[in-house]
């Protein structure tokens, strides 16, 4: 099964030739950080366009785990995301396939197709204007953008959502390094058939996998991560050979063997720690989510910040810097947990048995107390 799914809606074209649009904010990139601030400006009572260079509304990916904080802001913004509730986080060690401790949620933890995520918030760009098959490739003087044709568009104010590779981020911040934080990653989809309601953590020796189903729970999300010297490769994700997925992981237990045999499409990419950039505004151009401050998938909050991100600038649009002192402390602090997490799956020798003696302790007098130390992630309200 194909590891992506494509959603298209019925837009207008873009032409080329129409004068430019006197819209109070004007935002590239229409995935989910895009697409949730749009729907939060027009709910601000500002006039948006969303520019994006694909010829139709698409998401390649998978799944995503949506946590209580962000669940607040698609409530909020009126959304109802089609999901499964997910009813704890099981750590398990891989080889052995034992299991560690099973951490309880409470609710607003949810298990989200990253499609029907993104076709949710389209449907609510009640008067956006979406301009397609624009592809903007650099970003002149305060907020002018070039197009790949030449065509120059000014923008009164302009939200960077389009990425690491956008040229929102390529504006503010060109010259911000990024480290190969030594991990590449797989993503897959299979079909399984009852998977448990949950986010399941196969923890191991340079080596860890998290699934967790989807939809009706007949399709599995994998993303497994594996310890690595280098990356070569050119692209930012490329197909791999699923045999190179199932030789990673063949000293895990059998169950993961079987199910990693039934994968027939995959993607591999190197995972780079960017950190957060050290500013994320330049003129009238102000960075969200993956563009000003990329995350690592070890915590599942970047599809959560990024909606923490849109809300918050929605309501300080024209004082970016106040939005920067807004959010800058606590997405460091996340970014910094991530790392911490992955650190921590890849366990070996003795600390790895220490460590699972104390998950093995914690999971039979008090489950919950691990993710306990994450409220001030999770309890948080960004509405508020």
């Amino acid at each position: 099964m194909a590891a992506s799914t494509q959603i298209s809606l019925a837009v207008p074209s873009w032409s080329r030739h129409i004068c430019a649009m006197d819209a109070d904010v004007t935002i590239l990139g229409a995935g989910i950080a895009g697409l949730a601030a749009a729907v939060a400006c027009t709910r601000a009572s500002r006039s948006v366009e969303v520019i994006e260079q694909a010829p139709a509304l698409t998401e390649v990916g998978a799944g995503l785990q949506i946590a209580p904080n962000g669940m607040r802001v698609l409530r909020a913004l009126g959304i109802e995301v089609p999901g499964i509730d997910s009813q704890a986080v099981h750590l398990i060690d891989g080889p052995s396939g034992r299991s560690l401790v099973r951490m309880p949620l409470g609710p607003g933890f949810r298990l989200v197709h990253r499609a029907d995520l993104i076709e949710a918030l389209a449907r609510k760009l009640d008067g956006v204007t979406l301009t397609l098959r624009a592809q903007v490739t650099q970003i002149e003087g305060d907020a002018d953008l070039v197009f790949d044709d030449g065509t120059r568009r000014s923008a009164r104010r302009l939200i960077g959502a389009d990425g690491v590779r956008g040229a929102s981020r390529g504006f503010v911040a060109p010259d911000h390094p990024q480290r190969f934080t030594g991990q590449v990653a797989w993503r897959a989809l299979v079909p399984v058939d009852g998977w448990p309601p949950e986010a399941q953590v196969h923890v191991g020796p340079g080596r860890h996998m998290v699934l967790y189903p989807l939809r009706d729970g007949r399709l599995l999300n994998i993303v497994a991560v594996e310890e690595r010297s280098a990356w070569t490769a050119a692209g930012w994700s490329q197909t791999d050979d699923p045999s190179n997925l199932r030789r990673a992981f063949d000293g895990y237990a059998a169950p993961i063997r079987e199910l990693l045999s039934r994968v027939e499409t995959v993607n591999l990419w190197g995972l780079m720690d960017h950190g957060a950039l050290p500013r994320w505004t330049r003129g009238a151009c102000t960075l969200i989510g993956d563009a000003a401050h990329p995350t690592l998938p070890f915590l599942a909050q970047g599809a959560n910040l990024a909606l923490e991100d849109a809300w918050a600038l929605a309501r300080m649009v024209e004082d970016p810097a106040a939005y920067e002192r807004a959010r800058r402390d606590r997405v460091t602090r996340a970014l910094a947990a991530a790392a911490g997490n992955a650190r921590s799956y890849h366990l070996t020798g003795v600390p790895k048995m220490a460590a699972h003696a104390v998950l093995r302790a914690v999971g039979r007098v008090s489950p919950g107390a691990l993710l306990r130390r994450y409220d001030w992630l999770y309890g948080f309200d960004p509405t508020a």
